[in-house]
């Protein structure tokens, strides 16, 4: 047999791995056996189908914003979503891409990651916010929750919960993973912690003038940097062929963001 035929074959064998990389994720969610459903949150003409996920508690409690990948509103981060409600939190998690996708579909009707990813890089900041505003509104006022509403977001998620930082007064605190800076600080209110990887030289160069820039603005940012894990460490690090520098990044991660968050 040929190169291009093997390498054909090699190809068709491995597009249902990654059609399925995530089916893990899925599994997980689907196991769950938390109260989850979609909300249609609406503000303006634009409706914002979004992910909540409840504890299972008598308590009130702070609700965390989850900010999706580049990937969307996808398994993962639904699954992201439901281990934050099983720490004891409320997460409400909107899908960016609502009304985005082929034929006004959401994050799970694009056909392919390069046009998920291509539809993500090409949302309107200024929308983003309004989305962002109106799950923080609905947040707020979810009878179960006490008040308290905090972002966190991943990769390019992790750059919108800082940038919310510096439009929404109200938040407890904004978590960043992995996710580049604004270009102004002045405007933060809130607390904001980082969680970055050691190898990820594109994010990581960032992380020495944004802690100098908040800083000199007065402003509260604590960034902790991960030796040796790399880029989406929250997700590749529970993935079944996780390596141990990624395993060990989302672990100490996950303490340290429960424990920030139980502040």
């Amino acid at each position: 047999m040929r190169r291009p035929a093997l390498q054909l074959l090699a190809l068709l064998l491995l597009l249902p791995l990654a059609a399925n990389a995530q089916d893990w994720a899925k599994t997980r969610l689907e196991a769950s056996p938390r109260h989850r459903e979609y909300v249609p949150i609406k503000h303006g003409n634009r409706t914002v189908q979004t992910f909540v996920v409840y504890p299972e508690t008598k308590q009130k409690v702070p609700v965390v914003i989850l900010i999706h990948e580049i990937f969307g509103l996808s398994d993962w981060a639904k699954e992201m979503a439901d281990e934050l409600a099983a720490a004891g939190f409320i997460v409400v998690a909107p899908d960016l891409l609502s009304g985005a996708g082929p034929n006004g579909g959401n994050s799970d009707s694009f056909t392919s990651m390069d046009a998920t990813t291509k539809a993500v890089s090409g949302l309107n900041p200024d929308t983003v916010n309004a989305d962002l505003d109106a799950a923080a509104d609905y947040a707020k006022k979810i009878p179960a929750g006490n008040g308290k509403i905090t972002t966190v977001g991943f990769c390019w998620g992790g750059g919108k919960s800082f940038a919310f930082a510096t439009h929404r007064k109200d938040l407890s605190a904004a978590f960043v993973f992995y996710g580049p800076p604004p270009t102004d600080f002045s405007s933060i209110t809130a607390p904001v912690y980082g969680f970055y990887a050691g190898n990820d030289a594109r994010i990581g160069a960032t992380v020495p003038a944004t802690t100098e820039a908040m800083k000199a603005a007065g402003k509260k940012f604590e960034p902790v940097t991960y030796d040796g894990a790399g880029h989406g460490f929250m997700r590749a690090g529970e993935a079944p062929d996780a390596n141990d520098a990624n395993k060990k990044a989302r672990a100490d991660a996950w303490v340290r963001w429960k424990t920030l968050l139980g502040k």
